[in-house]
């Protein structure tokens, strides 16, 4: 899509601070990190969200899942980390683009989820 902005770190024309890309999938420092570990990893063929993925999508879903342990590691958090995938409205999702959040570091991330 081309007003997409994940599309277009994807294609390398908005910059960013790329940590892994292959075929599938581009991962990248998360402008604003919420923890001392936050990486986005998108496919780089544009999937608004998990809710519209298919089965055909299977493939790059396997790969980003695949991949995160890794990149967890590589960029400092090899005792564990949270993936968290927004999805939609009620997800808050804010870009609309599929992506995977990879948050961790030296400590415990803490509660997934605050109550209102």
């Amino acid at each position: 899509m081309e007003d997409c902005l994940f599309c277009k770190i994807a294609a390398g024309q908005i910059p960013s601070r790329k940590v892994y890309e292959d075929e599938q999938i581009f991962a990248f420092h998360d402008i604003n990190p919420a923890r001392p570990v936050h990486l986005l990893v998108i496919p780089k063929q544009h999937i608004t969200s998990l809710a519209s993925a298919s089965d055909a999508d299977l493939p790059v879903l396997g790969r980003m899942l695949a991949i995160a342990n890794r990149l967890a590691s590589e960029q400092g958090s090899p005792d564990g980390f949270r993936l968290i995938i927004n999805t939609g409205t009620i997800g808050h999702q804010e870009v609309q683009h599929l992506h995977a959040h990879i948050v961790g570091g030296p400590d415990p991330v803490g509660p997934m989820l605050k109550r209102t």
